[in-house]
């Protein structure tokens, strides 16, 4: 094993992660990804697209190879818990990105994932761990426990990592105190622009792919798009059409771009929002709770700042007419959207010039599937879509688990690698 190059003042009292061994068990992992991922492809279709589970499997090994690396630039020590509450999606990568990795610079990981995914979330990490290092897969510790017994553990802990609704996250913090670090990364709208100067085909193209991913039922979904009065024609007409030919199947068909949704309460809050909205469909409107599908659903509001959609899971696409961006800032300026701000993609709108929409991070023609990196802070500055507790206060800001561990216990900066 090598030295540290330069140890520091704080190298003489910390323990810091071994990065050789770091480099190897990456690279471990990265190999028992790719010889498992037909395996791992059957137990996350359980739940979502067959597309989307083939792109979270890419998406986690670029998070697992870039793993030695994030460790080497945040410089973040070696810590003796962190727990970690997983979401209902994404059941790899966010093993990868919340356990995995972090397993490398942590002597355990205790891992609770919400019931819904706890089956496909358990059975991931069955089959990656056979190919792990055997140190490596022993630092990572699945629990049933409830979440009122998953408290004093949380508690005990140097970082808690909780993906999941507003009032989960909330919860679990008030009742651990204030002394662990707690990342909170909830529901967002993730508003998509669609300004004057946008290509109507080409902002089609985006605006299928962002909102259809994993059926509609990913957290970096836009719930909904403002689209200049330019384009509004356009764009609506072109939507139309597309959702009428959109392949429906199976989860596990390649090809398949709509499957029934993954759980009855998506299906039962994608209906009432339909139900509550008739006037404004222009195409769809259709469900069937017995399939736990939707059918795909254009619908167009009135040019108002006052539009605040619920979290919404499912093929819904909807469109609020803009002329002035000020209409934009106003909405972002919200109350609701300063608390849930995390990303907001701007297609062909000069006129908003800021990097941030309120405390959405703007993103220049693209969207959060484009520019998110395991390895890099991810999200805005909404504390109740991307919120860091320290010290017994909430700031918003994009999280990367390994950077603010790093600043919650760093005086001085760790060994030069």
């Amino acid at each position: 094993m090598t030295q540290p190059s330069m140890p520091v003042l704080e190298s003489v009292t910390r323990t810091w992660p071994d990065l050789e061994a770091a480099h190897e068990r990456a690279t471990d992992a990265g190999a028992a990804l790719l010889r498992s991922r037909t395996e791992l492809l059957s137990v996350l279709t359980r739940l979502a697209t067959y597309a989307s589970a083939r792109d979270e499997l890419l998406r986690s090994l670029r998070a697992v190879a870039g793993a030695p690396w994030e460790l080497a630039r945040t410089g973040v020590p070696q810590l003796s818990r962190i727990s970690v509450v997983l979401p209902q999606h994404s059941a790899l990568y966010s093993y990868v990105r919340d356990c995995l990795v972090p397993a490398l610079y942590c002597d355990e990981v205790v891992v609770r994932p919400t019931p819904r995914i706890r089956e496909t979330a358990c059975a991931v990490h069955q089959i990656i761990s056979r190919g792990l290092d055997p140190q490596l897969a022993s630092r990572i510790r699945f629990t049933d426990a409830a979440e009122s017994d998953f408290m004093p553990v949380c508690a005990e802990s140097d970082a808690v990592v909780h993906t999941g609704s507003v009032e989960a996250g909330n919860r679990l913090m008030t009742g651990i105190g204030d002394a662990p670090l707690f990342l909170f990364s909830g529901p967002a709208p993730n508003p998509l622009i669609v300004g004057p100067r946008t290509e109507p085909a080409a902002a089609c193209r985006t605006v299928l792919r962002a909102r259809l991913y994993n059926s509609g039922q990913d957290r970096r979904c836009p719930d909904v798009l403002f689209v200049h009065r330019l384009r509004l024609n356009a764009l609506v007409e072109q939507l139309r059409a597309e959702l009428s030919v959109l392949t429906v199947g199976a989860r596990g068909w390649p090809d398949a771009v709509l499957t029934a949704l993954a759980y009855g309460e998506a299906v039962e809050g994608a209906a009432r929002f339909l139900a509550a909205h008739t006037d404004r469909l222009v195409t769809g409107g259709g469900t069937d709770p017995e399939r736990m599908q939707i059918e795909p659903s254009l619908l167009v509001f009135d040019e108002d700042p006052g539009f605040h959609p619920p979290a919404l899971a499912g093929p819904l696409f909807c469109v609020v007419p803009y002329e002035d961006p000020e209409l934009l800032r106003e909405w972002a300026r919200n109350p609701r959207e300063l608390e849930r701000g995390m990303y907001a993609s701007v297609l062909g709108e000069p006129r908003l010039t800021g990097r941030t929409l309120g405390t959405a991070v703007v993103l220049r023609d693209g969207t959060p599937f484009d520019v998110e990196d395991g390895n890099q802070p991810c999200g805005g500055y909404g504390v109740h879509a991307s919120g860091v507790r320290r010290e017994g206060v909430l700031l918003g800001r994009p999280l990367l688990l390994s950077r603010e561990a790093a600043q919650q216990r760093s005086v001085i900066t760790g060994p030069l690698r």
